[in-house]
């Protein structure tokens, strides 16, 4: 099946590109679709589970491309592909601190090569895949999304974004501009794990986190679940003060807690992954 007849606009600057979302739906149409690495969007179009009046392709915008410091945050363009992150591309992600090493890991076990030329952080996120990495990677980081419309601009923490599978709290002619992430300082800690059925697919469960003493950080997130990921903040607080790999059943039973309708052997697939992704935390001070 081919997708059905849409106009492709590519707009010149994101002015632009944001007065084309804006217009109004003519003829019950719909409004106007964002554009990215078009891996998501691109199979909905053939399938027609998609049919907008106009395409916006936003992928050569320079106010969407780049990584920059703003205030002390990393700035990472919504447009910014996979294999950029993952290849070090730019200048802040290509050093060895941890938060430029976790995102680089992150990027590199998405899908495959050819997915990650393409897909877009922002794609990514506007999708909101429960399985994707990304989702679960920014709220591990507790980034904000920067929302850029023709109305305006606001900052929303990525823990509100979410609001469920495939629901977010983007509103019309809204797209996600960038993604704003602390830096994490010298001796911060991560792990990142995920269960897949074979390398490339979408994880059936996941988690990631973050200890950084100096900023007084703990998370741990779980990820591939019915809706948004979610932290365990209990244990992350008993991790971080011990410095100790936590039991199984302590484990089990903070994902039971958070994620109620797990039943027994999926909680045993979380467990094995929230136990390999502390322990890549903790290395080498255990192995156990």
């Amino acid at each position: 099946m081919k997708a059905a007849l849409f106009d492709y606009v590519r707009p010149a600057t994101l002015a632009e590109g944001l007065r084309r979302l804006a217009e109004p739906d003519v003829g019950g149409k719909g409004a106007a679709k964002v554009m990215g690495g078009s891996q998501s969007l691109g199979p909905m179009l053939n399938l027609r589970l998609a049919r907008p009046p106009a395409v916006v392709d936003v992928t050569a915008l320079p106010e969407l491309r780049g990584v920059t410091l703003v205030d002390g945050r990393l700035r990472i363009g919504g447009a910014v592909t996979h294999a950029e992150i993952e290849d070090g591309v730019f200048p802040l992600l290509a050093d060895d601190s941890p938060g430029s090493a976790l995102l680089r890991a992150v990027a590199g076990g998405i899908a495959y090569r050819a997915i990650r030329n393409r897909g877009t952080l922002a794609g990514s996120l506007a999708h909101a895949d429960p399985a994707a990495d990304w989702v679960l990677a920014m709220t591990a980081l507790s980034a904000q999304l920067e929302l850029r419309s023709a109305g305006g601009q606001r900052l929303l923490p990525v823990e509100r974004f979410m609001h469920g599978a495939y629901t977010t709290a983007l509103a019309e002619g809204e797209l996600i501009a960038a993604l704003h992430l602390p830096r994490l300082g010298a001796d911060a800690r991560w792990g990142y794990a995920k269960s897949c059925r074979k390398p490339g697919e979408f994880a059936e469960a996941a988690c990631c986190a973050v200890f950084d003493a100096e900023r007084g950080f703990a998370r741990v997130v779980i990820g591939a679940l019915d809706g948004a990921p979610r932290a365990l903040p209990g244990l992350a607080t008993a991790v971080a003060a011990s410095g100790a790999l936590p039991e199984r059943a302590e484990i089990d039973a903070a994902i039971a807690a958070a994620a109620p309708g797990k039943d027994a052997i999926d909680r045993k697939l979380m467990t094995a992954t929230v136990r390999r992704c502390l322990q890549q935390v903790l290395a080498p001070e255990t192995t156990a």
